[in-house]
């Protein structure tokens, strides 16, 4: 009897001494998991400081920017790193930020300031994080459109981007971004087409049919063409001695200049045109020479890597492929009442999805008569002092030729360039800067008559973050337009 009591006790001893053993090891692992949480969370806490410490680096920079504009180095004179200390809310240092910054440089100017700024927190030198921002003045590469007159656009119009106007906009057409117009109301007179019953009447600055209507927004600050207005001057110092490519008066009609997807540029001087008319609202019916009868090879360039600005003092056809971010100009500064125009010859594509373009012109950026049925133009779009559009051809104001004769007497003619009247597709992509009415498409009595049938236009966001050299700004202030955690 004894020795089963016994049994039973050793029984009860190993199982007390199992579930002890197993308890223990629970108690073990549950004060591990939380000593563990514990420190993952003071480490998350330590991360989000350091991630805090970085961005006030950032903050700090934009600030010194603002104060002191295109300094690299801090107010050092010398290269980073710049470390400085951070202080909490009570004024006690919590940890410290490294700066790193550098910027982009084209012509001679700096075109955007990288940053890269790192927090550390006092005492964790291995909880740190870094972040990257890119800081630059914003441009009118940030719209679809810019119009400092106005402007319809049509139910055929896809707008994709913000587009505005600092006179009044018919919104017809589909817009996927703000319409904004510089004024707050308009007394309807008839220059831009509105309801009949509305005409003499108030209307809202943006009006029509367009689908968008929950984004137009009215009135809002006019962009001021003169701030935006490219300084031609400082353009062609820069082709001439800031390492950028000048070309001189043609002593022609101009030149025809063609891109290359080698990244050259090849000119070739335009020495006859085919004259017609054209027609435009503000001038009627009147001579133009878009078209080229005979052009000859002048060269072909290496366009600059350092400064890629070619300024052509004379009238300019453009196409081809452009690669790399380019900008071309077509103005003359020293001849009085000589104002170039740029005339978009064919397509206009990139050669890769880190090209650009900016095209200004002193005058009008028009699409010529003989150009695609389905056309693609890419770039940033300035017409100075002009329009960007499509005049308008009729076939009885076009060229022709003989095809029959009959001794010395012509019998027979023949109308030049009738089929290119109409046109199906123009798409844009970028963005137009026009100081006056913009139009490609010309209708009578809602019956669609020359240009272009349907419209599509599409601000460039590559070009947003990374422009062309020289492009136009639309204010003095810096901005993030770029920010990333760097891994």
């Amino acid at each position: 009897m004894r020795s089963h009591t016994s049994k039973q006790h050793g029984f009860l001893a190993v199982l007390v001494l199992i579930f002890g053993a197993v308890f223990f090891l629970m108690l073990v692992a549950f004060m591990g998991f939380v000593i563990n949480q514990s420190q993952v969370q003071e480490m998350k806490k330590h991360e989000e400081q350091a991630l805090a410490i970085a961005e006030a680096g950032l903050s700090y920079y934009k600030w010194y920017l603002a104060h002191n504009p295109n300094d690299l180095t801090n107010g050092t004179g010398e290269e980073g790193p710049y470390i400085k200390e951070y202080e909490d809310s009570e004024g006690d240092v919590v940890g410290e930020y490294s700066l790193s910054v550098s910027g982009t440089n084209l012509c001679g100017d700096i075109t955007s300031i990288e940053i890269e700024s790192t927090g550390i927190v006092d005492g964790e030198p291995d909880s740190t994080r870094t972040v990257y921002a890119r800081y630059m003045r914003p441009t009118v590469a940030e719209y679809a459109y810019i119009i400092n007159a106005n402007v319809w656009a049509g139910p055929d119009r896809t707008i994709i981007g913000p587009y505005h106007s600092n006179g009044v906009i018919r919104m017809d057409g589909t817009n996927n971004s703000i319409v904004s117009s510089g004024q707050e109301d308009w007394e309807c007179d008839g220059s831009i087409p509105c309801d009949p019953d509305d005409e003499g009447d108030i209307v809202d600055a943006v009006y029509g049919d367009g689908t968008g209507s929950d984004l137009w927004v009215f009135p809002q600050p006019p962009i001021s063409f003169t701030g935006i207005t490219v300084d031609l001057a400082t353009m062609q110092d820069k082709a001439q001695n800031g390492g950028g490519l000048y070309i001189a008066p043609s002593g022609h009609y101009g030149y025809r200049v063609r891109f290359n997807s080698d990244g050259t540029v090849s000119l070739f001087d335009v020495d006859s045109t085919y004259n017609y008319y054209g027609y435009t609202t503000e001038g009627g019916w009147q001579y133009e020479r878009h078209v080229i009868e005979d052009d000859d090879p002048v060269g072909t360039y290496d366009i600059p890597d350092d400064c890629a600005v070619l300024f052509v003092e004379d009238k300019v056809w453009l196409e081809g492929t452009v690669n790399g971010r380019v900008t071309i100009v077509a103005a003359d500064l020293d001849s009085t009442g000589v104002n170039p125009s740029i005339i978009l010859n064919d397509n206009i594509t990139y050669a890769n999805e880190d090209s650009g373009l900016l095209a200004v012109a002193e005058n009008d950026v028009l699409l010529g008569l003989v150009v695609p049925d389905d056309m693609t133009v890419n770039g940033i779009f300035v017409a100075q002092n002009g329009r960007f559009g499509r005049n308008h051809y009729a076939a009885n104001r076009l060229p022709s030729e003989c095809v029959e004769w009959f001794w010395f007497w012509c019998v027979n003619y023949d109308t030049l360039f009738e089929e290119y009247i109409y046109r199906d597709t123009l798409t844009v992509n970028g963005t137009i800067v026009s100081n006056g009415r913009v139009g490609s498409k010309w209708s009578s009595g809602g019956t669609f008559i020359s240009g272009f049938d349907t419209r599509y236009n599409s601000y460039d966001r590559d070009l947003v973050s990374n422009p062309p050299p020289l492009t136009p700004d639309t204010s003095d202030s810096y901005e993030f337009i770029e920010w990333r955690e760097v891994e």
